[in-house]
């Protein structure tokens, strides 16, 4: 059922009402006439809604942005899909100007703040020509949070922008390499008017910053609830702002404000229980007491592929790249099936980055295989070495290795996944194309990946049922941690990164417990003696961010603020889409402007960032 504010009206037509135009010429169809439109609060809220409407979009969490991009520019993902150059490149970290994906990208965040700049210029048309007077304080209000809201919004898409295509990460800048954005605060109306230069770091980060601070006054106080609660509140901007102050370096504002939030927002981390199943479409985790800014996505039966199909407003299909495997209906890893179009698994090292230390598992004969019965996924003729397997149940029980391993990840013969509703559940599996190889582990997503439907089956499938979480409270835990670390409170900072371990292995956030990091240095999951990582191994604020937030998309933004591309790609090493080794240029830390904004805009065409032709 579409039942929030994301699933408003999202395509607006010329509204009845409004005036003939004195020429008799036919108007467009496919536009509002701004002058005289929006004339009440109703349509109003109709414009603020196609400013959410791009979160959804298939560049962006609709599909592309998270799957295609960011899994695999930060080797979350193991991509076998070799038939994409824009998909190739993300898993080279070596980006082309044509790249479509950056071109994406681009376009719907500029679409974005067209549609926040169009519902503030809407907000002053209705205060102007419709608002009542006198005005009741209700009527006030309801503008101002509208306000508030495209305020934010139009914040958030200027802050994804900068952090992929401003200079800000360049490593070793010149006096040159001090470029941002274009800044567009205004509705363009004319191809003129659309021709703006990139503005400096400085500038787009005042934006960003003084759009946000507008937002939190018009917002404050304000709880949405009902079918409005996932409307941004005050809690979500001022997260986002304390992270606008962490990812510019100013950490007393940063502190002040991230301390608020935890302070005062009534937010808490969620138990590890619902924790563990918060990411794969449990109705009953959704909007819980650790969300402060989340994408709803209403599951749809009848989705067939989600925003290119049948319920474009409420259905995201990241999950036909997620997808896990199954074992296959003989019962083997051979003929195993993925639920989905099966071209990602978890790159391997991500295993052992959580700290999995017990290598790969043999297949034995099935003691228990029944041969009365076809061999199948819940009869098959081998089985997981069950000594190994039981390690494996140990290993979690026992917790020796970081539980957000499967929060994350679904581990082949001990986790499940429904196949075909009507057949239950079957046992994950590796994938078909790493069968038979010991070296491999081949675990899936469990991190929204449908694991409770086959996205192939039509109807029944391609619509996923998980809530996206853009911003929650671990996320700002962990910032406000970055902030102490670096402003000179380092215990400070060291128990915040402990809070929220702690919160993984089950213990009482606040108290301290036998899994506490002793120092800023301490040993992390990422020293894993089969496979030690150099950087995140004994930097638990590096680590903490890797581990907690995996595939949220949040670690490109760290590995470009921190300079980490280099190390990353000595640490994965290799990818199935990739040219091997990977590799990370200088010049990925700032993505290319798209070649058609540089065709299209005069004014950015000498502006390119370095590295790029």
């Amino acid at each position: 059922m579409i039942k929030k504010i994301f699933s408003l009206l999202m395509t607006l037509a010329v509204i009845a009402g409004c005036k003939k135009d004195p020429s008799g010429a036919v108007l467009p169809t496919n536009v509002y006439l701004s002058g005289n439109y929006p004339a009440n609060l109703d349509q109003l809220n109709s414009v603020l809604a196609t400013c959410y409407s791009n979160l959804r979009d298939p560049n962006l969490f609709g599909f592309n942005f998270l799957p295609k991009v960011l899994a695999n520019c930060t080797h979350t993902a193991n991509s076998a899909y070799n038939d994409n150059s824009g998909w190739h490149e993300m898993a080279n970290t070596n980006l082309q100007v044509s790249n479509s994906y950056v071109q994406g990208a681009w376009a719907v965040l500029y679409a974005g703040i067209k549609n926040c700049n169009t519902t503030l210029q809407g907000a002053d048309t209705y205060e102007k020509n419709y608002a009542p007077n006198p005005r009741p304080q209700g009527d006030v209000d309801a503008v101002n949070y509208v306000r508030g809201q495209a305020y934010f919004l139009r914040a958030y898409y200027y802050f994804q922008l900068e952090n992929l295509f401003g200079q800000d990460n360049v490593p070793n800048p010149g006096a040159g390499d001090t470029l941002g954005v274009p800044i567009v605060t205004v509705k363009d109306t004319t191809i003129i008017s659309t021709q703006r230069p990139r503005a400096g770091i400085k500038s787009v980060w005042a934006l960003i910053e003084s759009d946000l601070t507008k937002a939190a006054g018009l917002l404050h106080g304000k709880v949405w609830t009902g079918n409005e609660i996932g409307r941004v509140g005050e809690w979500a901007v001022k997260g986002l702002l304390g992270k606008a102050y962490v990812f510019t370096k100013d950490y007393t504002n940063a502190k002040t404000t991230l301390l608020d939030v935890i302070s005062n927002s009534g937010r808490a981390l969620m138990p590890y229980a619902k924790y563990r199943d918060a990411f794969i479409g449990i109705t009953a985790n959704e909007f819980n007491e650790e969300s402060l800014f989340e994408l709803n996505i209403d599951f749809n039966a009848q989705g067939n592929y989600g925003v290119y199909g049948n319920a474009p407003n409420s259905t995201s299909i990241n999950g036909l790249i997620w997808s896990p495997w199954v074992l296959g209906n003989d019962g083997t890893e051979a003929a195993s099936n993925p639920l989905g179009y099966g071209n990602e698994v978890i790159h391997d090292n991500n295993v052992l980055r959580y700290g999995y230390t017990l290598g790969g598992y043999n297949l034995v004969t099935n003691p228990n295989f029944n041969n009365s019965k076809p061999a199948s996924a819940l009869n098959p003729p081998k089985v997981m070495d069950p000594v190994y397997k039981q390690k494996a149940l140990d290993a979690r029980a026992n917790k020796t290795v970081d539980p957000r391993i499967y929060v994350s990840m679904l581990q082949p013969w001990l986790d499940s996944a429904i196949n075909v509703p009507s057949d239950g559940f079957f046992p994950v599996s590796k994938p078909a194309f790493f069968a038979g190889q010991f070296d491999k582990y081949g675990w899936s997503f469990r991190k929204y990946a449908p694991i409770f439907s086959n996205v192939n089956n039509v109807p029944g499938g391609q619509a996923d049922g998980a809530n996206l979480y853009l911003l929650r409270l671990a996320d700002v835990y962990l910032l406000y941690a970055e902030a102490c670390i670096n402003s000179g409170e380092g215990p400070k900072g060291l128990e915040y990164l402990n809070k929220v371990k702690r919160r993984a292995y089950g213990y009482p956030v606040d108290q301290s417990s036998p899994v506490d990091y002793a120092s800023l240095n301490a040993t992390t999951s990422a020293a894993n003696p089969l496979y030690p990582d150099p950087v995140l191994g004994n930097n638990p604020l590096y680590y903490e961010r890797w581990a907690e937030l995996f595939n949220e998309g949040h670690w490109w933004y760290d590995v470009c603020r921190w300079h980490l591309g280099k190390s990353e790609a000595s640490y994965f090493v290799t990818a199935l889409n990739a040219d091997n080794p990977i590799s990370f240029p200088d010049k990925t830390y700032a993505w290319p402007i798209p070649l058609a904004e540089i065709n299209a805009n005069s004014k950015i065409a000498n502006q390119q960032n370095p590295g790029y032709q």
